[in-house]
């Protein structure tokens, strides 16, 4: 697809300048040159990079898109719907779990017909949780009424990110448009590639933004939008809607051979590789048929008469052009990198041979086999074997088997992993040294610990071995509020760090039972076992013992996505601890911006630069928001307090066990992502804490209590002592930064002060 330098002139192509970048890189590249409005976004694995370049980019001043971090998916496509309704240009880029989260928005932008572009990084859909590539989210996708271009390389990712955006504003079209591309093998694989060196170039290819539409922009000219229809009204409408698909097929044609002339690079509705006598093809979408075309070229070598099809655009489905290109082939294998469980083929398969049944004299004989789930590659070897069973096929005039899964593995019983570590229960995490008892005075509870050496004989709860980053606070922080927990515990963890580095099949650190659930609904999840298991108690279906805790672990920003599951299972008044562990950022992801990141932080999504200083909003109290529900135990903690904390363990167990919800917070350190040294752990907690940042206090029984006051003990410093030890926080030492230091230190002062009175009076 690229083209010389010397020949640009040649043909009146505009000037493009090559290097080497990923398929995430080039969706930045083009967007920052498009200019967007608006991009609404929410970090989630492989399609994250593509906020972070174009954050990094606005630092630098290179584009002018206004970026919003959303609290999830389901927001960020919130966000994206509002903007482009309001005809602003609208950009987005998510993965798998992502996809569905927002999938309910889908419908609705496609269906009242208001233009975007999103980058669909595929990733796996599936539980268990898998992040590598395989196109299950992107067939959810098929159904949703938006166009779908799909990209094999980085260079067509960038090409079909310009082309998208003329497809959806075309008078025509008016749709959103998903460019798909492969996870972790497009995305972050880098490759040769061409972008015009001049945005305008990019920027007069796309034309003026339409303006002649139904916007909300105008109050002289009110608008309603998305009224209620009946079924009269609504069948017109998608009749409507249908239409304008059908015709995205015909404009991409148009706009392609147009960007041809300006790029050098073709991108037909179909690229067919050696296609033209082809007696057996293969049928793959996106990065694997470029793996395929080694083959055919091997195969052609042979005498064998081998293609590949590949599809630019998936929807509206090439049905027309699929036929033609069939004509003559004998056996057609259709890969495909997700199932359509139990309809005897995946939904592309299905999609060919219906198209093929319009064509009365076509013969050709259709295999399915789904491949690569969960980024399992795909080699040159397997499209070797793919051929064979397409040629196998040929030569017999039927297929055996037509449709099956490849590349899976039977299980072998003699080979089963043995627990490594033998199950720990009950009694062994009982020492009877923690006396918890309610003062009926007080209505508070009296907390009597041992010294907390007496604590190391209970076992720990996480098995060593996990994979987390050295000096990573996530379990010495947990650990030590679980020394405060006695007996037996269910855990739940929402998806995070404390999740993927203790889970990586076929292993497991947690010595008793722990689930998993996505971040958006962890404790919603827990709030059904715990019932579960209290109804099944009630009913005699289970022996168990009586003084179980449900602990409900979340992180990483898990408590943006997940608030309102954790505000509604507070609200209902379950009988668990919700525990959050807080390092300021989405970490699991590479350190993006959270809402728990305080102003001024430095993420990859809140990059500092000319003109941008780190995070540009205050940090999210969600103690205070979690209060706010009236549960009966709210706190926060740090390892750097060790007796205060496994004191508020036990309390929390308590309450879990005899009242209702508990909610408590740590702050965790990440020298990772905070660019801090290991050995300063302890010291930048103790700091966060003596600055008056993140104090340590208590709400039992809606009464506020601040367990331990730097104050007090003469040990308040400044936040800047804290700053000094992270690198994601030195630049705002600076005097050039000073005006967001002062903001950041008046914001800190006033909640301190705030809690100080809510400690002096019980009835704030």
């Amino acid at each position: 697809m690229a083209i010389l330098e010397d020949k640009l002139k040649e043909q009146g192509m505009a000037e493009q300048v090559t290097t080497f970048e990923s398929g995430n890189e080039m969706a930045a590249m083009a967007a920052a040159q498009i200019n967007y409005h608006i991009m609404g976004y929410f970090p989630i694995t492989p399609s994250t990079e593509v906020a972070q370049f174009l954050d990094q980019m606005k630092a630098r001043g290179e584009h002018n898109i206004k970026l919003i971090p959303a609290d999830g998916e389901h927001g960020s496509a919130g966000i994206c719907y509002g903007a482009a309704a309001t005809g602003a240009r609208v950009f987005n880029a998510t993965s798998a779990n992502g996809l569905l989260y927002m999938i309910e928005q889908l419908p609705v932008q496609a269906g009242t017909r208001f233009p975007m572009v999103m980058n669909l990084v595929t990733r796996a859909v599936s539980g268990p949780l898998d992040i590598r590539g395989d196109h299950s989210d992107l067939y959810y996708a098929l159904n949703t009424g938006w166009v779908i271009l799909t990209a094999r390389t980085p260079q067509a990712v960038y090409d079909m990110n310009i082309m998208a955006l003329k497809i959806a504003e075309h008078a025509k079209v008016r749709l959103p448009v998903i460019v798909a591309y492969d996870g972790f093998f497009t995305s972050h694989q880098k490759r040769r590639v061409q972008y015009f060196k001049d945005r305008r170039v990019v920027q007069q290819f796309i034309g003026e933004c339409p303006t002649d539409y139904h916007f909300i922009r105008d109050p002289k000219k009110p608008v309603t939008i998305g009224a209620h229809m009946n079924g009269e009204d609504l069948m017109n409408n998608h009749f409507q809607q249908s239409e304008a698909l059908y015709h995205a097929g015909e404009i991409f044609k148009e706009v392609a051979c147009e960007y041809a002339k300006l790029s050098g690079r073709e991108y037909p509705v179909l690229d067919l590789y050696k296609m033209e006598d082809a007696e057996v093809a293969l049928f793959l979408l996106n990065s694997a048929a470029e793996s395929a075309k080694d083959v055919v070229d091997q195969l052609r070598a042979q005498g064998v008469k081998a293609g590949v099809i590949s599809p630019n655009i998936i929807r509206p489905f090439p049905a027309k052009e699929i036929r033609e290109a069939l004509k003559n082939v004998k056996a057609l294998l259709v890969g495909e990198r997700a199932d359509s469980y139990g309809a005897h083929g995946a939904n592309l398969t299905h999609e060919v041979k219906s198209a093929l049944q319009d064509d009365k004299d076509n013969q050709t004989i259709v295999l399915c086999r789904i491949f690569g789930l969960g980024g399992k590659d795909f080699y040159a070897s397997d499209a070797h074997e793919f051929f064979k069973m397409a040629i196998d096929a040929m030569e017999k005039g039927y297929a055996e088997k037509p449709f099956d899964y490849y590349g899976h593995i039977p299980g072998d019983p003699e080979k089963i992993l043995k627990p490594v570590i033998t199950p720990q229960h009950g009694d062994v995490f009982k020492t009877g040294l923690i006396e918890v008892k309610m003062d009926e005075e007080t209505q508070k509870l009296k907390v009597k610990i041992p010294p907390l050496r007496a604590l190391t004989s209970k076992p720990k709860r996480i098995a060593s071995g996990h994979g987390a980053c050295p000096g990573c606070g996530i379990f010495g922080g947990l650990e030590l509020f679980f020394k405060g927990i006695e007996g037996d515990i269910v855990t739940l963890f929402q998806t995070g760090c404390a999740y993927v580095t203790t889970t990586a099949y076929p292993y497991s650190s947690h010595k008793q039972t722990m689930i998993h659930n996505l971040f958006q609904n962890g404790a919603a999840t827990l709030s059904g076992t715990v019932e579960a298991f209290m109804e099944l108690k009630r009913r005699g279906e289970i022996q168990v013992s009586d003084d179980a805790t449900f602990v409900m672990i979340t992180g990483d920003g898990g408590m943006d996505i997940g608030m309102g599951s954790a505000i509604g299972t507070a609200l209902r008044g379950h009988k668990l601890i919700m525990l959050e562990y807080d390092n300021e950022g989405y970490m699991n992801t590479g350190s993006q911006m959270s809402y728990s990141t305080p102003i001024g932080h430095m993420t990859s999504t809140s990059g500092v630069g000319k003109v941008q200083k780190g995070k540009t909003f205050h940090h999210k109290d969600t103690v205070q928001i979690m209060a706010a529900t009236n549960i009966p135990y709210v706190f926060t903690g740090s390892e750097a307090f060790p007796q205060d904390l496994v004191k508020k363990g036990a309390k929390a167990q308590w309450y879990a066990q005899n009242v209702g919800p508990v909610y408590g917070k740590l702050l965790i350190t990440c020298p990772l992502n905070w660019k801090s040294e290991d050995r300063y752990g302890t010291k930048i907690l103790e700091a966060a804490v003596n600055s008056c940042f993140f104090p340590l206090y208590e709400i039992e029984q809606g009464v506020t209590t601040i367990t331990y006051n730097p104050e007090e003990k003469n040990k308040r410093v400044s936040v800047t002592e804290w700053f000094k030890y992270m690198g994601k926080t030195k630049h705002l030492l600076k005097e050039e930064n000073k005006p967001i230091l002062e903001e950041f230190e008046a914001e800190v002062e006033k909640r301190w002060q705030r809690l100080k009175a809510m400690h002096e009076n019980p009835l704030l």
